[in-house]
């Protein structure tokens, strides 16, 4: 057996996830928008759910302050709720309890400080597949993580700490976990409570299921036959990762039925929202929504002004593709790597993409597909496995990742830069005008 190199009695690995937690906090901190650091945001949801909690309450018990627009809140016989997944609510309580109301406390600056943990996870992660044998160097794991904080749309989310793009913050950090103890099915139980917390954070993350089944399938083959499988050993790993599954739909189940009557209904069309009707019309989810959310996923493009504009080009408060906020990705399609894991990872991608591609909202606003964030650790780890050289083109298209990126973290949702944003309200425009 290959002893880890070893650090003060801590393994090499754990000292460097650190090292990639405070460098990434740290730039995201330079960063911020300064009333993020020393304010409550506008929509902190989040916060006021756990002040309704702390009163005793499932709902408001008041309408929604002033300062947050009413924006994002259900009303439901006669009374104001939040009805966004609420464990990212469970981890601001402790802050509400002690600063004795949600309007004082800086949630903003909280989920600033949580940002950090989802690359350094993700970095162990892919040390992880490197002693499988399937993944790459240190050097580069260390390449790859940065690439993830500063070349993706989640260094943008990660500057807001508002609830929609907090909810990302605190899922990234989850899925990563998630994928860290899925890997070779080594921890059931751990691996089923990321994931039922993933789905109390962000609804999608639960359909990430295939990648710990596939992977306890994968190593619950017997020595002798590499057809056939040890069902007794697949059979516990499936139980133990199940059991926090359940218990988290049950929660979700009981929270719904106590605030709605109904254990399915989660809410939403509930919502006092501008683009109701829409919801009443075609659903919630449904194939309506596929082309808009696609065109955006794939063909949004930056727009080009003229004279007389006072900055060159927009972007569409859609978004931007992935593939231009993140080119990088695109190189996942030239990928030799024949590994087990590597279907595993994509049929796992590909359930928690589909849920988004048929919402009825595309992200917006946004700076890119923010809703990649549920996926992207999962596409991490498949760069992971594919050993890319750090050369050529692919390099260049990870600076452009972190030009592009970097962009959007100093310029989204500030209003000194506003005019490099093309917002509209009806959310029908996607390509730039005639």
């Amino acid at each position: 057996m290959v002893k880890l190199p070893i650090i003060g009695g801590v393994p090499r690995r754990v000292v460097l996830a650190a090292g990639v937690y405070a460098l990434t906090t740290a730039v995201y901190f330079a960063f911020a928008d300064t009333a993020t650091l020393t304010d409550r945001t506008r929509f902190n949801h989040f916060a006021l759910l756990g002040e309704a909690w702390l009163n005793g309450q499932l709902d408001l018990g008041h309408p929604p302050p002033a300062y947050t627009g009413n924006n994002d809140f259900a009303l439901y016989d006669g009374r104001w709720f939040i009805v966004f997944p609420p464990f990212p609510a469970v981890l601001l309580l402790p802050l509400v309890w002690l600063a004795g109301s949600a309007e004082t406390v800086n949630d903003g600056q909280f989920f600033l400080w949580l940002a950090g943990i989802g690359p350094a996870v993700l970095f162990l992660a892919l040390e992880k597949l490197g002693r499988m044998g399937i993944g790459s160097t240190t050097r580069h794991n260390l390449l790859l993580a940065a690439l993830f904080a500063f070349g993706t749309v989640y260094f943008f989310v990660a500057e807001q700490g508002t609830v929609w793009f907090a909810a990302h913050v605190v899922g990234v950090a989850l899925a990563a976990l998630y994928l860290l103890f899925s890997l070779d099915a080594a921890r059931p139980v751990l691996a089923g409570v990321f994931l039922g917390l993933a789905f109390l954070t962000r609804a999608p993350l639960a359909l990430a299921f295939p990648l710990f089944v596939m992977e306890a399938l994968r190593v619950s083959r017997t020595a002798a036959d590499k057809v056939a499988w040890d069902w007794k050993a697949l059979a516990h790993r499936l139980l133990w990762f199940s059991v926090p599954l359940v218990t988290a739909a049950a929660l979700a189940l009981w929270y719904n039925a106590a605030r709605f009557g109904d254990p399915t209904e989660f809410g939403y069309r509930y919502l006092q929202i501008a683009w109701r009707s829409r919801i009443e019309t075609w659903g919630l989810f449904s194939y309506h929504y596929l082309a808009k959310n696609l065109g955006v996923l794939l063909t949004s493009l930056p727009y080009v002004t003229r004279p007389p504009a006072e900055v060159p080009f927009q972007v569409n408060g859609h978004g931007l593709a992935l593939w231009v906020t993140s080119p990088f990705y695109l190189w996942l399609f030239w990928s030799r790597t024949d590994a087990f894991l590597k279907r595993a990872l994509w049929l796992t991608v590909a359930c928690v993409a589909l849920v988004s591609l048929f919402y009825q909202n595309t992200g917006w606003v946004q700076f890119g597909y923010r809703f990649s964030n549920d996926y992207a650790v999962f596409l991490f780890a498949l760069l992971g496995i594919a050993r890319l050289r750090w050369r050529g083109p692919f390099a260049l298209a990870a600076i452009g990742a972190l030009i592009v990126n970097g962009f959007g973290a100093a310029t989204f949702g500030r209003s000194a830069y506003s005019a490099y944003y093309f917002v509209d309200a009806t959310q029908r425009i996607v390509y730039q005008p005639d």
